[in-house]
């Protein structure tokens, strides 16, 4: 009987959603009783897991599993809970794990939950406290099977450092056929990307178009921060798609989240919704993002946007 935890990598460097997944499944095995065992595919070091408390790692090293296929990523799984008598599997919420959460859920004939943000709150029966109604909401959902899946949201648990002398296992596990395969693939390279962000900073029409885009990135530089957009701004082609969050395009779940030049639709809003602190700025303070806001600030983005990234230059050097 064990915890299941898979970390996922990019290019052999874990995600920073590989180390919360770990923390977690560390304390989900505490509160079970019992080891957690982490898979991993094509890591350069798996012993990083260490810190977060991963007391065994099944490390695959394998060139074909490179690019990402979610029927055979979704059977190791399988296979790899099946050798370790796994009772609870935890994935994080990027796009791969939400992709492949219910593959590896009927693969298991298990229960499966997403968006969960908390430890479970009673291990018999097996209960998690979720994100629902486009993050408006939380439920307690109760998964009565004998495996369960589980996908932890973005940020909700944290990096907990647990050091423990963990143990490392090379796992050759048997690589189905598939019929799904890759024609291309947008990397985005040299940029923080949306998925490991913690701070955000996002244009939407409002900044007229592309040419305007310079100080959108030039205050996420400043910040360390991703460039995103709403959907409008990457179906004019602006920006490219890899770009456009909200709840059709890629969930935000940052620390930060700094609206400029966006409106706030109802869709945008439900796929930023979990970010914990979010900034508007707009010329309309009608703008249904100041409803939603943490703060706001009503004036143009072409003055208020270059001041701020001046000020934020001084803070930075003053206190460097």
């Amino acid at each position: 009987m064990s915890v299941l935890v898979f970390a996922e990598t990019s290019e052999g460097k874990f995600k920073k959603s590989a180390f919360e997944v770990t923390s977690y499944g560390k304390k989900v095995a505490e509160q079970l009783g019992t080891t957690i065992v982490v898979l991993t595919i094509n890591s350069n070091d798996p012993t990083l897991l260490y810190t977060y408390g991963a007391e065994k790692v099944l490390n695959v090293s394998n060139d074909a599993l490179k690019t990402f296929n979610v029927k055979i990523y979704a059977n190791i799984i399988k296979q790899a809970a099946e050798k370790e008598g796994s009772q609870v599997v935890i994935l994080d919420s990027a796009s791969n794990s939400l992709y492949m959460g219910p593959n590896v859920a009927v693969n298991l004939d298990a229960g499966y939950a997403t968006n969960v943000v908390a430890l479970p709150s009673a291990t018999s029966p097996f209960t998690v406290k979720r994100k629902t109604f486009s993050n408006k909401a939380f439920n307690n959902t109760v998964l009565k099977t004998p495996v369960k899946v589980i996908s932890l949201a973005k940020n909700s648990y944290g990096l907990i450092e647990n050091e423990v002398s963990g143990s490392i296992e090379e796992y050759s596990p048997a690589i189905i056929e598939s019929k799904l395969s890759s024609t291309a693939i947008e990397q985005t390279t040299g940029k923080v990307t949306i998925a490991d962000a913690d701070i955000v900073v996002s244009g939407g029409r409002g900044l007229k178009g592309p040419e305007n885009w310079g100080m959108v990135e030039e205050l996420a530089e400043v910040l360390g921060a991703a460039t995103a957009c709403s959907k409008p701004v990457s179906d004019l082609g602006w920006r490219p798609h890899s770009e456009h969050v909200g709840q059709t395009g890629k969930p935000v779940a940052s620390n930060l989240y700094v609206a400029i030049g966006i409106s706030g639709a109802i869709q945008h809003l439900a796929g930023v919704n979990s970010s914990k602190v979010k900034v508007v700025i707009n010329t309309d303070p009608e703008a249904p993002f100041f409803k939603a806001a943490d703060y706001g600030i009503v004036g143009d983005a072409f003055e208020v946007v270059p001041k701020l990234i001046e000020k934020l230059k001084e803070f930075k050097a003053n206190n460097a």
